[in-house]
């Protein structure tokens, strides 16, 4: 899977709704969730994953979308099922998002299943409990496979008590993506659940980038390019950092006003990264 950096959008679909999945690609989506888990209900499991691994069999590559798949819980008869039809398969996921992690155990137990049957594909443990956020670090420096934590809001605030809102839930996002800055790996934040709430979805991503969320998920098509806007630094933004790397280059400096060092330097670094932009040499 390409690098964190690059995936901004993380568009979950239902498994079950297979007309969908070429969608995420025109929409420009760069990561579409295959979802197992919530969107599915109990009774169509078998289907959905028998449409998920038919399709990461056999479906063609796309230029630049990867397919992730969020499986049910390890902990359950459906989560074990699903892992079971992924080894037994040729489906190869971009990724797997592993729903209900609070303990570093489990992802351990996944690595080595998926080592086991030789497989390298990359782990997305989602935190959605509070003994989840407890654990983050552990969780993220779990296995060398993790590419990213993923934040979940809804079930977090469920276990709580807690409304499903910016400020209630701050205190654990920090604490998640300080986690996964730890590990040195990417950080997803949480869907923005109101639909007809364009400008609160546009606040709320400017507010996860601020933080140093490095993508944030979709549950519907129409979040995808706001979402990639707001994760997409402008041209002012990689005109300026490339200013302060060449400055850095040659000690400390200053660039329109600010000094410049190496913590100013490793924020230009990751503003190019996400850009898509070459590092200067």
């Amino acid at each position: 899977m390409p690098p964190h950096t690059a995936r901004r959008s993380w568009l979950f679909t239902p498994a079950t709704m297979p007309e969908r999945f070429e969608r995420a690609a025109v929409i420009g989506a760069d990561v579409l969730i295959l979802d197992l888990e919530d969107a599915v209900a109990s009774d169509r499991k078998d289907e959905a994953r028998r449409i998920a691994v038919e399709f990461l069999t056999h479906a063609p590559l796309w230029d630049r979308t990867a397919r992730a798949l969020r499986i049910n819980a390890p902990t359950t008869p459906h989560g074990l099922d699903d892992l079971l039809a992924l080894l037994r398969s040729d489906a190869r996921p971009d990724a797997i998002i592993i729903p209900k992690v609070d303990s570093p155990d489990i992802v351990r137990l996944i690595d080595t299943l998926l080592t086991d049957g030789g497989r390298s594909t990359p782990l997305v443990p989602l935190i959605e409990s509070a003994r989840g956020v407890a654990a983050a670090q552990e969780i993220a420096l779990a296995a060398p496979r993790i590419a990213a934590l993923f934040f979940g809001a809804a079930d977090l605030a469920a276990d709580l008590g807690a409304e499903v809102a910016w400020e209630p839930l701050l205190s654990a996002r920090s604490h998640v993506v300080n986690a996964a800055a730890v590990a040195r790996v990417g950080v997803i934040d949480s869907p923005f659940f109101d639909l007809r709430d364009a400008e609160g979805l546009r606040e709320e991503v400017e507010r996860s980038v601020r933080l140093g969320f490095t993508a944030k998920a979709a549950i519907h098509p129409d979040q995808v390019a706001p979402i990639n806007a707001a994760l997409t630094p402008g041209p002012e933004a990689v005109a300026e950092a490339r200013s302060i790397l060449e400055e850095n280059a040659k000690g400390v400096g200053v660039v329109n006003g600010r000094m410049v060092d190496e913590a100013v330097a490793r924020k230009a670094r990751r503003i190019l990264a996400a850009a898509g932009e070459a590092l200067p040499r």
